[in-house]
């Protein structure tokens, strides 16, 4: 089979182009919902946030029973944020590696309208997505709930709220540019010119995802406990179901959304440059 020729046809310079980039998904495809494939990959989904959430929120308990002083726990006897910020990124590289090939892996509403509005997904496929993922985000907080029922409760159910001290402009940036670091991640490390450089690393893709989940959480628990993740966020509040929780509920949907798409936006169309390629104004050099 020979390589798609850049500039075919057009009098300029030919080079081998070694990767291809799929057409974009229609906006609404009905036939989707007739296929297997489709149902398996929204199951996928379910399954990955309910195991991400259970995981997850059963450390962030953990921990604050380690440290409660009249557990006769210290502040040094816990894994810390170091432990959790590597619970949230093990987790995601762990279950990104595993439901990749079959919905994506995207776990995360925010990624999915991220890859929505980057055509990478149809809009029947995203409202499904984000459906599973918030069920099951429920269903994985309600099992540590079930499991630990007074250590959830009385530890916060491990919901995200805004810390004393920042204002909730603060803490929808920190929202908007945690989420910006992860789907712009997502794109860079699922780029067709990627996969086609580095195809004989096959764990490459999920590595840098959870890499990029666990350092987000490093700068931004202090600040909101890390939401970065609108399906995290509401499991946990509607399982605490405590008006805390959800008073700045808000700003972990926002805050997300707006950072997915800067992030597609900057991608797709700084980066890869796919509207001024699709307007002819200009093309990218062969090396990008």
């Amino acid at each position: 089979m020979t390589k798609e020729l850049e500039g075919a046809g057009s009098g300029t310079v030919t080079h081998p182009k070694d990767y291809h980039d799929p057409p974009p998904a229609p906006l609404f495809d009905p036939a989707e919902l007739s296929k297997w494939s489709f149902y398996r990959a929204v199951i996928a989904e379910f399954v990955a946030t309910l195991l991400f959430l259970y995981v997850t929120v059963l450390s962030v308990i953990g921990y604050k029973t380690q440290i409660d002083p009249t557990l006769n726990g210290s502040e040094c006897g816990g894994v810390g944020f170091l432990g959790i910020a590597w619970a949230f990124g093990g987790m995601i590289f762990v279950l990104v590696y595993c439901t990749a090939g079959i919905s994506g892996g995207h776990i995360n509403p925010a990624v999915t309208f991220g890859l929505f509005l980057a055509r990478k997904v149809s809009l029947i496929r995203a409202i499904a997505y984000m459906v599973a993922q918030c069920l099951g985000a429920i269903c994985g907080c309600g099992l540590v709930k079930a499991f630990q029922k007074s250590h959830y409760n009385r530890y916060g159910g491990g919901a995200n709220t805004l810390s004393t001290g920042y204002s909730k402009g603060t803490g929808l940036g920190a929202e908007i540019v945690g989420t910006f670091v992860l789907v712009y991640t997502v794109f860079s490390a699922t780029d067709p010119k990627r996969n086609a450089r580095d195809s004989h690393v096959p764990v490459l893709a999920p590595l840098p995802i959870g890499f990029a989940v666990f350092v987000v959480h490093l700068a931004t628990i202090p600040v909101t406990g890390t939401g970065i993740n609108p399906a995290r966020s509401f499991g946990a509040a509607v399982m605490y179901n405590n008006e805390k929780a959800w008073d700045d509920h808000w700003i972990f949907w926002v805050g997300p959304f707006v950072g997915a798409a800067i992030a597609a936006i900057y991608h797709q169309y700084v980066l890869r440059a796919h509207g001024a390629k699709a307007l002819g104004s200009f093309r990218s050099s062969s090396h990008l």
